[in-house]
Formats: C-alpha cells, sequence, structure tokens
C-alpha cells in the first residue's frame, strides 16, 4: 500500500518562499506521474503541478513561471518550491502519487501566505 508522507507547509509573508515535500512508500511498479493539487476553502480541489517519470512538467496557469516541481526517482520524492507566494496562494497542498495500480492523496499540508 502507497503511503506519502507531506512536509514543508507554514506560514509565509506575501513574496516569500516555500518548499513542499511528499515522500511515497510502498511503490510497486513504478510511479507514472506525481503531482501537487491545493483546496482553498469553499473552492474545489485543483492541480497545480505534475511531473510525469520522465520528467515532463505542467503547471496552471495561476502558477506559472513562480511554482517549480521537481522529484528524485531514486527517493521516490516531489518537491514542489512555490517563489514569489501571494495571499491567493493560501490552500491545503495534497500530494498525488500515480502508479499502474493505485491511486494515492496525500494528508494536505496548509500553506498560508499572509503579512
Amino acid at each position: 500500500q502507497v503511503q506519502l508522507a507531506e512536509s514543508g507547509g507554514g506560514l509565509v509573508q506575501p513574496g516569500g518562499t516555500l518548499r513542499l515535500s511528499c515522500a511515497a512508500s510502498g511503490i510497486s511498479g513504478g510511479i507514472v506521474f506525481m503531482a501537487w493539487h491545493r483546496q482553498a476553502p469553499n473552492n474545489k480541489r485543483e492541480l497545480v503541478a505534475v511531473i510525469s517519470s520522465a520528467g515532463n512538467t505542467n503547471y496552471s496557469d495561476s502558477v506559472k513561471g513562480r511554482f517549480t516541481i521537481s522529484r528524485d526517482n531514486a527517493k521516490n520524492t516531489v518537491y514542489l518550491q512555490m517563489n514569489s507566494l501571494k495571499p491567493e496562494d493560501t490552500s491545503v497542498y495534497f500530494c498525488y502519487v500515480r502508479t499502474p495500480g493505485s491511486v494515492t492523496w496525500g494528508q494536505g499540508t496548509q500553506v498560508t501566505v499572509s503579512s
């Protein structure tokens, strides 16, 4: 059974940076892709960034140019480097991992951007 351990959320001022991490364990058969989603109160969960096993990436327009997704295949870990944070980035961020046989969500980590 795949398990995800997220870390790195917190409170940051506008313009600041945070780095989220998500380590996957119990992986069988490799990872197809890893992604970060976020969900603010009263909003739908939205895709922030995704990275394939080959390293191809895609971002939502709202974070393009400010966020960078990366992965360490040896550690089964995905990262989200968030720069130039804005108050509207405030959300719970969820890690998402797809393997050939499973889809797993992390428990979520709170990111709050406020002065």
